[in-house]
């Protein structure tokens, strides 16, 4: 396992937290950067998982690095050199799901202009990652079950099984035994999924690796070439330690992000640092009754207001209004904004 080197911007004398840094370098296994007793554990894990075969289910509150850790099995197993697929089960409606994950066939509805080749059949050797699985309709489910015990897929509009040999590894922020229990996930597909499960743990539980954290993504964020915001002061580091970080790493690296564009100097102050995490009590207020205003458009303003409070992050938005993930998706693509906020990648094959 290979440590990142210190990449101090100042000598030690000029550095407040050097000394810190110099005593504690993080450990970089495809970037999953730690020091802490529940990480290493984690990571041991994964290395008595990754050789084999197995369906891992990963489990994990929104922006923990599910996906990061999806990657570390991968890389260290014997399909390393083949594709690894990710596609954002929450992200996409039923209908566009299937298409994307199965593929289609020329004519299998309005716009099927051509065959596609759908993400299970591009990953065929290597591994697929479905983030958000627990976001999954019951039609579905139905569907990636046979394909998870018979190892073939149908495309959308097409008759004859095409065999696919692929790793499946999902995540989820649900607790899907309680989903089971409600009906709402198949007993018989989480029981599939689910050989293996590993919880990628809060950054609230791992607040050691915090400093690491930040010193990684200050040296590494794309805003770097402004040359501001290059370190954390003693103040501002013992500020942000203090807070719980519901986003997780995902909101610690917007944070350093913004920081590394509106710090005001090399170093980053207290005065730097976001409002909401300065005073992490304080309320998003609801403007005063405007009889201009529709409810659709208060509801609009007020979900969009939701979601930029917690930075982009759709979990805690949706948890925070008090509606599913799911309805959360749906009102993005009637307001047009799916585009900004739901995303899904896929990783060419090495």
């Amino acid at each position: 396992m290979s440590q990142i080197d210190n990449p101090s911007i100042l000598p030690p004398s000029q550095n407040p937290v050097a000394n810190f840094f110099d005593q504690v370098r993080p450990y970089d296994t495809n970037t999953i950067v730690y020091k802490s007793e529940v990480m290493r554990q984690l990571m041991k894990m994964v290395d008595r998982v990754a050789p084999s075969n197995a369906t891992v289910l990963i489990l994990g509150e929104s922006g923990t690095g599910k996906e990061l850790i999806a990657r570390a099995i991968h890389e260290r197993s014997s399909r390393r050199n083949k594709p690894f697929v990710a596609i954002n089960c929450g992200a996409l409606r039923e209908t566009l799901l299937e298409s994307e994950l199965f593929g289609h066939e020329k004519g299998a509805f309005t716009g099927a202009y051509s065959k596609k080749i759908g993400l299970a059949e591009a990953a065929n050797g290597g591994t697929l990652f479905l983030d958000e699985i627990g976001e999954l309709t019951p039609g579905i489910q139905a569907k990636l079950l046979r394909f998870v015990q018979e190892g073939e897929i149908y495309r959308v509009g097409g008759k004859d099984p095409i065999k696919v040999d692929i790793r499946l590894i999902s995540a989820t922020n649900r607790e899907l035994d309680v989903e089971v229990v409600k009906g709402t996930f198949r007993e018989d597909l989480y029981y599939r999924i689910n050989t293996i499960s590993v919880q990628s743990p809060p950054l609230r539980r791992r607040k050691e690796d915090i400093p690491l954290l930040i010193e990684h993504f200050l040296a590494s964020g794309n805003h770097r070439i402004l040359n501001r915001g290059r370190q954390m002061s003693e103040d501002s580091m013992k500020i942000l330690m203090k807070y719980d970080w519901p986003g997780n790493i995902r909101e610690l690296q917007n944070v350093c992000e913004r920081l590394q564009i509106l710090a005001d100097g090399h170093t980053i102050m207290p005065g730097d640092l976001p409002e909401n995490i300065i005073n992490p009590e304080h309320k998003v207020v609801i403007d005063d009754y405007d009889p201009t205003l529709t409810l659709y458009e208060l509801e609009k303003r007020y979900i969009l207001k939701a979601l930029n409070y917690f930075d982009g992050n759709k979990t805690q938005a949706a948890n925070a209004l008090g509606i599913t993930i799911k309805t959360l998706y749906n009102k993005l693509h009637e307001y047009g904004e799916f585009e900004k906020y739901a995303v899904h990648s896929k990783t060419p094959t090495k």
